[in-house]
């Protein structure tokens, strides 16, 4: 059973076919010229109908009859496509599909979020308001419709299906979180991704602690557990509730007062040389610096004065927003 589009685009692969070779045929067989066979093709299909019938060849009404058939038979086989279309709403999607995908072709370093159940709307949410690239895959078609008019991409589809992660710009995308409920799922779709784009940062959620390995032999970059996240979070809630309560509300995206933010430094980079003591962030920019993450995933916790910077170095800091946009100003951080 063909698509109302593959009817269309299968049907007008046929009518012109026929037309050409009909303006052909009344060229060569009628004795027509070039404008008087198209006219001779048109009014023929049209059913309009025209006077010369009887003083035509037997071969050329016999001509004339087969265009009639096929003629109208193609046309009424495109047009029930396009009129299926319409009646089923399908026109308005498809139209949205086709600039959902010219905008797709547009993108790069963008992120994708396969799954958009309860933590994947919030996750969306949040990556939204930091001002994120977004790009959501889901294969039911009533959330996709409800978030169809929101700031990011809604993708309907399969994630496990390479189709559809490269309907996405797998390759051009720079993360992929996965947040599926379903394990075995979350291991195929993270073979898929890695094998797609080598170079891709995934994330992906696991629900049972033995999958967390399988993942990242998959080639997960990182893996989530949220019911360990969750216990974490309740048992430092009990333990110490005002650590909690501090790494809740820098978490919020509502919280203005305080963010937690971090920088890499490029090989361009002015703070390259440079000590921590030297940047002054404390002093003129009112900033924290917690910790410091070099090269080789190795973690430096709050680093003396004396630490000196070095490229490709990711800084974790705290502050206030407009100071933390004022001192990447300051060292030309991207």
């Amino acid at each position: 059973m063909k698509s109302p589009l593959e009817r269309i685009r299968y049907g007008a692969v046929i009518l012109v076919s026929i037309v050409w070779g009909a303006v052909i045929g009344f060229r060569f067989l009628g004795d027509y010229d070039w404008i008087g066979a198209i006219w001779m093709v048109v009014i023929t299909i049209s059913t309009v109908g025209y006077g010369e019938q009887s003083s035509m060849e037997p071969e050329l009404k016999l001509f004339t009859v087969l265009v009639i058939l096929l003629g109208m038979s193609a046309a009424a086989y495109t047009f029930g496509g396009l009129f299926q279309l319409m009646l089923a709403g399908e026109l308005e999607r498809a139209i949205g599909r086709q600039r959902m995908t010219k905008d797709l072709n547009r993108m790069s370093d963008h992120i994708i979020v396969c799954g958009f159940g309860r933590m994947g709307q919030n996750l969306a949410s949040e990556l939204v308001s930091q001002g994120e690239t977004l790009v959501v895959i889901d294969l039911d078609p009533e959330v996709i419709q409800e978030n169809s008019s929101t700031e990011m991409v809604c993708w309907q589809g399969d994630a496990t299906e390479e189709a559809t992660l490269e309907a996405v710009g797998i390759a051009r995308a720079k993360t992929l979180v996965i947040s599926l409920p379903n394990d075995a799922e979350s291991v195929f779709i993270t073979l898929t991704a890695r094998n797609l784009n080598p170079r891709l940062q995934i994330v992906a959620r696991a629900e049972k602690q033995s999958t967390g390995k399988k993942l990242r032999q998959a080639g997960a970059t990182k893996v989530v557990m949220p019911t360990v996240v969750g216990a974490r979070q309740m048992a430092r809630l009990i333990t110490r509730p005002s650590t909690a309560d501090l790494m809740e509300r820098v978490s919020e995206t509502a919280f203005v007062e305080l963010e937690l933010d971090e920088l890499l430094i490029a090989e361009e980079c002015p703070l390259v040389g440079m000590t921590v003591g030297q940047t002054d962030a404390h002093r003129l920019h009112k900033l924290l610096v917690i910790a410091i993450k070099k090269s080789d995933e190795s973690l430096i916790f709050n680093p003396d004065a004396g630490y000196v910077f070095q490229s490709h170095d990711i800084i974790m800091i705290m502050g206030h927003g407009e100071d933390i946009a004022r001192f990447r100003e300051t060292f030309r951080i991207c």
